[in-house]
């Protein structure tokens, strides 16, 4: 089952500082490591560290679910529940360690903390986790609303697009040529640069034949065992890229 993922590391970034917070507060008001009497100067330490822990563990999580969507251009509800799994794992060491060390002193072995302390703490998170990671849909859509510029080596080489109506990008010897759409109708327009340039400039472009960059968003279906169908167009898949297409 396919689902959406924002798999930028800023706006994740964010949902870390926001578990950040919550983690310092929760702390302080539940203190869920505490064993006998400690005062309030050691539990301001323990949640800042407490705090820092959650950071870290989803900032982790961030970047490790960029470089897989990067490389697989797709997101299932497989993958999201190994985001949780190994997001509250690395948590779990993470706060093991605090629980144990000369702060806390605490009693209880790995098994032990994991369902006293850590599992009533994740059954509490989860709920802010998916609700964060689903905010992050709405600020990947407003930033995929906003027109990206495609430059070319002459000055008067420029096409402002929004990213979604970007189709291809073909190469035509010392140029580029760029379908797209605008409204219905497919429309084309010749740049003076590189597949490489673009490719580079614009990392959601998949490359699947030396002449040829695609938006994965207008991929449709294979026509045969060596082109694909797009949006309005039709393009050959080399075998040295055809991996890049059967993760689509």
């Amino acid at each position: 089952m396919k689902v959406k993922l924002n798999p930028s590391i800023e706006h994740h970034t964010l949902v870390a500082i926001v578990l950040m917070i919550w983690a310092f507060l929760f702390g302080i008001l539940a203190r869920p490591f505490e064993h006998g009497y400690m005062d309030l100067k050691i539990w301001l330490k323990v949640s800042a560290i407490f705090s820092i822990a959650f950071f870290a563990s989803y900032f982790c999580i961030a970047i490790l679910q960029n470089k897989i969507y990067n490389y697989i251009r797709k997101w299932s509800i497989v993958y999201e529940v190994c985001t949780y799994i190994i997001l509250f794992f690395i948590y779990t060491l993470l706060t093991f360690y605090l629980y144990r060390s000369s702060l806390i002193n605490g009693i209880y072995s790995f098994n032990e903390f994991f369902f006293e302390i850590s599992i009533n703490i994740i059954f509490i998170v989860t709920p802010i986790v998916i609700v964060a990671r689903k905010y992050t849909l709405k600020l990947m859509v407003q930033t995929e609303e906003k027109n990206i510029t495609i430059k070319g080596d002459n000055k008067l080489d420029v096409l402002k697009i929004k990213p979604s109506n970007l189709i291809c990008i073909s190469n035509a010897q010392n140029y580029v040529e760029i379908y797209y759409l605008e409204g219905e109708d497919l429309k084309t327009k010749l740049l003076r640069s590189s597949l490489k340039k673009l490719l580079t400039d614009f990392d959601f472009l998949i490359q699947v034949h030396r002449s040829h960059l695609i938006n994965p968003d207008h991929f449709q279906s294979w026509k045969d065992s060596n082109t694909i169908e797009l949006s309005k167009i039709e393009l050959p898949v080399s075998k040295s890229y055809k991996n890049n297409v059967l993760h689509l």
